[in-house]
C-alpha cells in the first residue's frame, strides 16, 4: 500500500486502533476522513486533531451506511483507501437463550457492516489510482476465545470473506489487505486497556505503519503470529485453552 498521499476513510476510527491508525496515516502525509457514529467524538477529533475530517456513519445501519458512502464519494472523489474498522466484541455464556441478542449485533457490526461497505465503494475505488480496501479480522479468527465465540466467529468470516474478495478484485486495480490485531491496549473489552497481556497501542501502530508499505495481503505483528498459526504449529488446543484462562482470570 502506497503510504501517503492517498485519501483514506476509516469509518469505526473514533478512538482505539482505528483513531490511532487515522492518526499516524494522517502525519504519514495522508488526507484522513474518520467515520463514526457518536457525532460528539467526531467533533472532538476535528478539534483536537486539525486536518482530519469527519463524517456521521453507522455501518450497522444499512441505509446510513448508503447515506455517508454517497456522501463521502461526492465530498471527496479523490478517495483511494478505504479502511472497514468498525467493530464490537462481547463476552457471551451459550449455556442460555441470553446470548442471542449480544450475537445478533456483533453479527450485524462485525460482518454486515464492511460488507456493505464494500458494497457501496468497489465500484467507486476500481475508478481510483493506487485503491486499496483493507479489513480488519483478528488473532481470534484464527484461534478463538471461548468466552467471545460470536466475535471470534465473526473475525474468521472476515478473514474468509477477505481472501475471496481479494482474488475477485485482483483485475480491477484495488489491492485488498487484512489487519489482523492481538489483543491491543483498548477499550474493546472491560479492563484491557490496561491488561498485561494486551499489546501497547503505540507499538502496534508502529510496528503496523512499518509493515504497511510493503503488505500485499495480511498485516501481522509479532504479537499476533502465534494465534494466526497455531494450527499449523500444532498448537492449536493449547492457546485455546490458555485464552479462556486468561478470559477467566
Amino acid at each position: 500500500m502506497k503510504i501517503s498521499g492517498n485519501t483514506i476513510f476509516i469509518p469505526g476510527a473514533t478512538s482505539g486502533i482505528g483513531l490511532g491508525l487515522a492518526l499516524r496515516l494522517h502525519e504519514a502525509g495522508n488526507r484522513v476522513i474518520v467515520g463514526g457514529r457518536r457525532v460528539e467524538l467526531l467533533d472532538q477529533i476535528a478539534t483536537d486533531h486539525p486536518g482530519i475530517e469527519t463524517i456521521r456513519i453507522d455501518t450497522a445501519d444499512a441505509a446510513d451506511v448508503t447515506r455517508a458512502s454517497t456522501d463521502v464519494q461526492q465530498r471527496y472523489p479523490e478517495t483511494n483507501v478505504v479502511i472497514a474498522m468498525a467493530g464490537i466484541m462481547r463476552a457471551e455464556d451459550l449455556s442460555g437463550a441470553g446470548f442471542l441478542e449480544t450475537a445478533v449485533v456483533e453479527v450485524e457490526t462485525n460482518i454486515l457492516g464492511p460488507l456493505r461497505l464494500v458494497a457501496a465503494f468497489a465500484e467507486f475505488l476500481a475508478t481510483r489510482p493506487d485503491a486499496t480496501i483493507m479489513t480488519v479480522s483478528s488473532g481470534l479468527a484464527f484461534t478463538p476465545m471461548a468466552g467471545t465465540p460470536t466475535y471470534s466467529a465473526t473475525k474468521a468470516a472476515i478473514h474468509s470473506f477477505t481472501d475471496s474478495l481479494r482474488l475477485q478484485l485482483a483485475d480491477k486495480g484495488i489491492s485488498v489487505l487484512e489487519l489482523v490485531p492481538p489483543a491491543v491496549r483498548t477499550e474493546l473489552m472491560p479492563g484491557q486497556a490496561t491488561a498485561d497481556w494486551a499489546m501497547p497501542l503505540e507499538e502496534f501502530l508502529d510496528e503496523v505503519m512499518a509493515l504497511l508499505p510493503t503488505a500485499t495481503r495480511e498485516i501481522l505483528v509479532e504479537r499476533v503470529k502465534p494465534l494466526r498459526f497455531s494450527a499449523q504449529e500444532g498448537n492449536y488446543d493449547d492457546l485455546m485453552a490458555a485464552l479462556a484462562h486468561q478470559a477467566a482470570s
